[in-house]
């Protein structure tokens, strides 16, 4: 057979194209906050070096826009991991946009400015600042206070040399004037984006339409070569649905975290967002390394995925289930990567690199059995296939491959002697 056309409607009637929502008119910038925001899980590891240097490739390699390297105000330690990956985006003419956070305050931003210097590329920085009533509050902020703080820290940073990206911290929980008053006075002090987050998880996707189409028409009225970035937390699991708001209601530039690290609940998970921005046709990026790039924040970062988490945990594309397994196994029976990649999974495991797979388990049917031993080379002999089903039908949880390799062996050995397989031979 062959391959057959992506949302082939012989095959699939894909309700998601009812109302199809049209294509944004800008290409969607994505901006990798792993290296920043990430990192402020307090259970995660921070990577050495030479780990957020190997990441810096794989963002590279996902066709990342953007990344965030850390908040040079924090530390000398921080200010030169930045500096170290800012000059090896330059060195290796990367097409990734430097970033360092920074608070509305001079000595936040200073270090910025030396380790741009230092690396010899502009590095974006990404200046924030509270805006909601009850941040005010607990800060002992007025608005003349946050209008003074925006206009001084973006001035600065604009006199340096540096593209400023102005953050307004809790943007969803903010009143509209405030907003109008803080974006206009970044954006006339010279900020080139404006960023609206929802810091704390509180938003649904209908209050971030809402948020970015006030925050679109706005930037319209004032300049609109200004970009506008969201900033997505997933307190509520909402984070894919609202960032994909976002950009339908005028965002050009999503942030998101790899396997979703940051603080509490964490970000928008960055491999989900990816694969979701290619299947809906708004982006077209190789995505073979996310599992690499997955793993290594997992171990670099400590942070280890669960066996059921989407695209890139263990169990992502594969079955020991008999009716699922035999629905895939005639798929990949029939030579068709794109019908075995879809037959019972939304997501294409070859998108990511990966393919699917067959286990052995207590509710497995023949199928899981027999595909089992084709793939590795082992007679589908009928004793083989119901003898292991058997065990596995005994058994609690999925059978190991040594325990399959051990039952065959026992079996060709019972076989050739001509002697009964029984049960307690191979449990």
């Amino acid at each position: 057979m062959s391959e057959n056309p992506l949302n082939s409607h012989e095959l699939i009637y894909d309700w998601n194209l009812v109302e199809e929502e049209p294509k944004p008119a800008r290409r969607i910038l994505v901006t990798d906050e792993t290296l920043r925001d990430g990192l402020q899980s307090p259970s995660i590891t921070h990577p050495d070096i030479q780990d957020k240097v190997y990441l810096l490739y794989l963002m590279r390699d996902l066709g990342a826009d953007a990344a965030d390297l850390g908040l040079c105000g924090a530390g000398e330690k921080f200010k030169y991991h930045v500096c170290v990956l800012a000059r090896e985006i330059a060195n290796q003419n990367m097409p990734i946009q430097p970033q360092s956070a920074a608070r509305t305050l001079i000595s936040d931003i200073a270090p910025i400015v030396d380790a741009s210097e230092e690396a010899g590329i502009p590095i974006e920085a990404c200046i924030f600042l509270g805006t909601s009533p009850i941040r005010q509050y607990a800060e002992g902020w007025d608005l003349d206070f946050l209008l003074r703080q925006t206009e001084e820290s973006v001035r600065f940073a604009v006199e340096h040399g540096l593209p400023v990206m102005f953050v307004t911290e809790d943007t969803i929980r903010a009143h509209p004037e405030t907003l109008k008053k803080v974006y206009t006075t970044a954006i006339r002090a010279g900020a080139q984006r404006i960023c609206a987050a929802d810091t704390v998880g509180h938003v649904t996707p209908n209050g971030t339409r809402a948020l970015i189409k006030f925050l679109r028409e706005m930037v319209d009225d004032i300049n609109p070569e200004v970009g506008i970035d969201w900033h997505g937390h997933r307190d509520r699991g909402l984070s894919i649905a609202n960032t994909l708001e976002a950009v339908k209601a005028g965002a050009d530039r999503i942030h998101a975290c790899g396997l979703g690290i940051g603080e509490r609940s964490g970000n928008t998970p960055l491999e989900w967002l990816l694969v979701n921005l290619n299947l809906l046709g708004w982006a077209d990026r190789d995505l073979t390394h996310l599992p690499e790039y997955c793993q290594v924040i997992a171990e670099k970062c400590g942070a280890p995925m669960p066996f059921n988490y989407p695209i890139v945990g263990a169990d992502s594309f594969r079955t020991a289930t008999g009716v699922h397994a035999a629905a895939v196994v005639k798929a990949l029976s029939s030579d068709d990567q794109w019908l075995s990649d879809r037959v019972y999974c939304g997501v294409p495991a070859s998108m990511v690199g990966r393919k699917q797979g067959i286990e052995i388990g207590p509710m497995s049917g023949e199928h899981n059995v027999r595909y089992y031993l084709r793939e590795r080379d082992i007679q589908e002999h009928p004793v083989f296939v119901e003898k292991i089903l058997a065990v596995a039908k005994r058994s609690r949880r999925l059978l190991a491959e040594e325990d399959v390799l051990r039952m065959v062996k026992v079996m060709r050995e019972r076989i050739i002697a001509g002697q009964e397989i029984e049960d307690e031979d191979l449990d």
